[in-house]
Order: structure tokens, then C-alpha cells, then sequence
């Protein structure tokens, strides 16, 4: 359950890295990035937040509605005094959630973090979906813990199948097969990333030693 929290976390705290959100919004795009993976359930999500501006690492301002903004403007243009509170009636504006700078410490920490925990089933998907803000050396080790993992799995179950088949039926067969393939077929995903992330790493060595190289002979260029 711990587990669960801490990615649920992770998800919102990414997600408000890359702009504050209300609560509507965060919750359908946490949808897109949980729902697909997991059964995600909305009341776990308050609960959430209010953890973390307790701990200091979100919080919440009030954004005006445009039915709120409207009122407010007509009120002014008719010459009403502003009395400091809030209309009795109609939709009060939106809470917006956004990231503090502990919360951003935080999220950096958790980002840069490469062990076993980053590569299990329940939090990979998550760390992935962030990698664009994700150092490419991290994204590297990422990439390898669960491919390690996979194979491991691969070769239990390889072994497992082997000693019962005889004593399965077919259908069970074929569902052991089905697993098998789609392991095999992450395995094979997952050594596609890792080829694409080192080839950029050696493109990047490239490019920053040839610049390096460069830069005597510019200096005398300019000398000269």
C-alpha cells in the first residue's frame, strides 16, 4: 500500500513540474498517466494532496472561474465597494495545486534515484513516463535494472514451464505461453531504449570532446 502512495506522489509531483494544475485537470491527466497501467481511484487522490502541502511540498492558491471573474467585474462597474470576501453565492474559484521548492527538491531527489525500487512493475511506469525530466546516465541505469529483472523473471518462468508442462492443460499452456511472450516482448522494448540512450551518450562525448578540441585552435585563430 506504501508502494501505491509513493508513486501516486511521485505522478503528482511530476505532473506540477511542468505547470500548476486544479484539481479537475490534475485528476484527468494522472488518469492518462496511471489509467493505463493501473486501476486509479479518485478518492485516493485528495487524500494525497493534502499530504503533501502538509509536508510543505505543493501548494494551493484560488483561481478565478470566468463566472466568478465576471461577477467580480460587475460588481466593480457598478461602483459596489469591494468588501474583502467572497460572494455568498455562486461557484467559488478553483484551487490550484502547484510545486514549492521543497517539492521540487524532492522531486529531483526521487528522480535521481536508480535502485531496485525504480525497476519494479509498480513504479517503473511511473519514472519512465518522466524521463524527459530524468538525467540520461540515470535513464541508462533505469533501463538496465529492469531488463536485468525481466531476464531473471524470464528464466524462473522458462524453467517453471519446463517442469510442468506434462502436467498442464492447454489452456494453462497457452496462458504460461502468453506471459512468456509478453516479457520477451518488453525485454526486447527495453533493449531498443537502452541502445537509443547510449548512442545519444556517445554522440553527446563526441560532440563535447570535438568542441573541446576546438576551442585551442579558436583561441589562436582570434589571437592571430
Amino acid at each position: 500500500m506504501r508502494t501505491r502512495s509513493v508513486v501516486l506522489e511521485t505522478a503528482i509531483l511530476g505532473l506540477l513540474n511542468s505547470a500548476p494544475l486544479h484539481g479537475y485537470e490534475l485528476r484527468k491527466r494522472l488518469n492518462l498517466l496511471l489509467g493505463s497501467f493501473r486501476a486509479f481511484s479518485y478518492g485516493t487522490l485528495y487524500p494525497a494532496l493534502k499530504s503533501l502541502v502538509a509536508r510543505g511540498l505543493i501548494e494551493t492558491t484560488e483561481r478565478e472561474t470566468p463566472a466568478t471573474a465576471a461577477r467580480a467585474s460587475g460588481t466593480r462597474q457598478a461602483g459596489a465597494k469591494p468588501s474583502g470576501k467572497a460572494p455568498l453565492s455562486g461557484r467559488r474559484g478553483r484551487i490550484v495545486y502547484r510545486l514549492t521548492a521543497d517539492g521540487k527538491e524532492h522531486l529531483q531527489t526521487v528522480l535521481a534515484s536508480s535502485g531496485p525500487a525504480a525497476w519494479e512493475d509498480e513504479n517503473f511506469d511511473v519514472r519512465f513516463a518522466f524521463f524527459a525530466q530524468t538525467d540520461a546516465e540515470t535513464r541508462i541505469r533505469i533501463l538496465e535494472g529492469r531488463r536485468t529483472r525481466l531476464t531473471e523473471r524470464l528464466e524462473a518462468v522458462r524453467e517453471s514451464a519446463a517442469r510442468t508442462r506434462e502436467r498442464l492443460d492447454e489452456y494453462t499452456l497457452e496462458l504460461q505461453r502468453h506471459g512468456l511472450e509478453q516479457v520477451e516482448r518488453e525485454v526486447r522494448w527495453l533493449d531498443g531504449l537502452i541502445t537509443t540512450e547510449r548512442d545519444r551518450a556517445l554522440g553527446r562525448a563526441r560532440d563535447h570532446n570535438a568542441g573541446a578540441s576546438d576551442a585551442p585552435a579558436q583561441r589562436n585563430k582570434e589571437r592571430g
